[in-house]
């Protein structure tokens, strides 16, 4: 059984917002069949911690326009976790991401596909700036 509709279509939004603050490196694992409590996994990095928290306001000021609300959200120093039950989204500085390893840890998870607007590559705003 695969993640919901529903919990796909707010991945991909949660997603698109984290974008919208330069979050990067966003990957979201399905967890339907190795978890009761949440479906998704939504994983982005942050440059710093300062970033990491805009992502998170970001995330819950574009959900809370859909309707939704964080079940909770946990903050350490680099690490921001947002609960929507369903969704769980984890925006993490580099370190963090590297020291946990969630990508890792979830490796056997079937992944999501993201389609998100990253602007040109920087190939292309160099040619375009020639």
């Amino acid at each position: 059984m695969a993640a919901r509709e529903s919990t796909i279509k707010l991945t991909q939004r949660a997603a698109e917002a984290i974008v919208d603050k330069l979050g990067r490196d966003l990957v979201a694992i399905d967890l339907s069949e190795q978890m009761v409590l949440s479906e998704v996994f939504l994983i982005a990095t942050g440059r710093n911690e300062k970033q990491v928290e805009a992502i998170a306001d970001e995330v819950e000021r574009v959900l809370a326009l859909a309707g939704e609300k964080p079940a909770r959200r946990e903050r350490s120093d680099s690490w921001v976790l947002l609960d929507y039950s369903d969704l769980v989204v984890h925006i993490q500085s580099e370190d963090v991401r590297q020291y946990y390893m969630l990508d890792r840890l979830w490796n056997d998870c079937p992944r999501i596909e993201l389609h998100l607007d990253l602007g040109p590559s920087e190939s292309q705003s160099e040619e375009a700036s020639r």
